[in-house]
């Protein structure tokens, strides 16, 4: 079509993109975006998210427009700030409504995330065709009930008809961040930028942008073990931690500790070993970067997902995994132990690779625009 997408009528594609949160929602999402813009360049996007969340930063930094609900998720802790949460998705529900007025969508997407819901749920009232991406291996509750009228669902793994109509299933995997699939960046580079040597064995231990409490616990409290063992170690911390870890890392050449690691690429290339929580696109990018990974599921997480995300690859001898409670005692001495273990690293490596997907975006823009013309 001349490198310009248009639908059956001729006109160019308009997509509202719904959801956020998390870097886990939002990234996918930005991905899925540009994929349909390489193929169809007159398409228009607008993202809906939810106001005060990291969405409403992070959309217009993609160069994308962004508009944002006054609605809240259901707080698991405190049922008493739950009150006004039917009031909340009310007035959600009239935001949307207007959205719709002024854009008119031609199809919606949703990557999860509590503002995704209304925005999709609307949509099929209005028999607007809707598509699902369910990042994790344990399908979230909203995504569940808009599964049952949506147009197609994508998903990261396969196996996931116990919670959406099998018909509508196409197995995408899950889209990672282009400076990840696409880095050239060599290990001797890598550690250049960390300040680190060429001759040990590195460790990367990622808690997530907030950092991990009992992850960085257990750091800290063996952190001499490191160097003991000749191991280096890359210690994203998370804010709440950085000045404890500072302190604790005073005259360790052998340790780069930072409260954010913005340069991925690097922090995956230097690794020889990697720490993580199990978050889907912690998962999947850890997948395709090929490396041994000791995983330490967030317990709190809806229907403990990250548990599930992170046994799919324990089952295929592809990961293995700490309880975040036996971190504190445990997680160290088991680092150490793989760090020691050839044999087993390269098992690993071998399990995990042929897991990781590359082009999970392209797979999703290539179908919805097929479906949709």
């Amino acid at each position: 079509m001349n490198g310009q997408e248009k639908n059956s009528k001729g006109k160019s594609l308009r997509f509202i993109v719904a959801g956020g949160g998390t870097g886990g929602h939002i990234f996918p999402a930005i991905a899925i975006a540009n994929a349909i813009k390489k193929i169809a360049p007159d398409s228009v996007f607008l993202f809906v998210g939810a106001k005060g969340k990291m969405e409403m930063e992070k959309v217009p930094q993609a160069g994308f427009e962004i508009k944002g609900l006054t609605i809240a998720g259901f707080n698991r802790s405190s049922l008493i700030k739950n009150f006004l949460l039917p009031w909340k998705l009310l007035n959600s529900f009239f935001q949307v409504a207007q959205i719709f007025r002024e854009f008119a969508p031609d199809a919606v997407i949703g990557v999860g995330g509590y503002s995704s819901f209304p925005v999709l749920r609307y949509a099929q009232t209005k028999r607007i065709p809707t598509f699902i991406h369910e990042s994790n291996s344990f399908a979230g509750k909203a995504n569940i009930i808009l599964g049952k009228k949506a147009t197609r669902i994508f998903t990261a793994i396969e196996g996931m008809e116990k919670f959406f109509p099998a018909s509508k299933i196409t197995i995408s995997g899950n889209p990672v961040r282009q400076v990840i699939t696409e880095h050239t960046v060599t290990r001797e580079a890598a550690l250049k930028h960390f300040g680190l040597s060429e001759n040990k064995k590195t460790v990367l231990s990622v808690g997530g942008s907030l950092g991990a409490k009992n992850i960085n616990e257990a750091i800290d409290k063996d952190i001499e073990l490191f160097e003991q063992n000749n191991l280096q170690l890359i210690w994203q911390t998370g804010k709440p931690y950085l000045e404890r870890a500072t302190t604790r890392c005073q005259g360790k050449l052998n340790v780069y500790a930072n409260d954010f690691i913005s340069r991925m690429e690097y922090a995956y290339s230097a690794a020889d070993i990697i720490i993580s929580r199990s978050g889907a696109m912690a998962v999947s990018e850890i997948c395709l970067v090929k490396k041994p990974v000791l995983f330490v599921p967030y317990p709190h997480a809806a229907e403990d997902h990250q548990t599930v995300n992170a046994r799919m690859l324990v089952k295929r001898n592809a990961a293995l995994m700490i309880k975040d409670s036996e971190a504190l005692t445990e997680l160290v001495p088991q680092v150490i132990a793989l760090s020691k273990n050839e044999v087993q690293q390269q098992e690993l490596v071998k399990n995990i690779a042929p897991l990781g997907i590359k082009n999970a975006d392209k797979i999703i823009a290539e179908e919805i625009l097929k479906i949709l013309n």
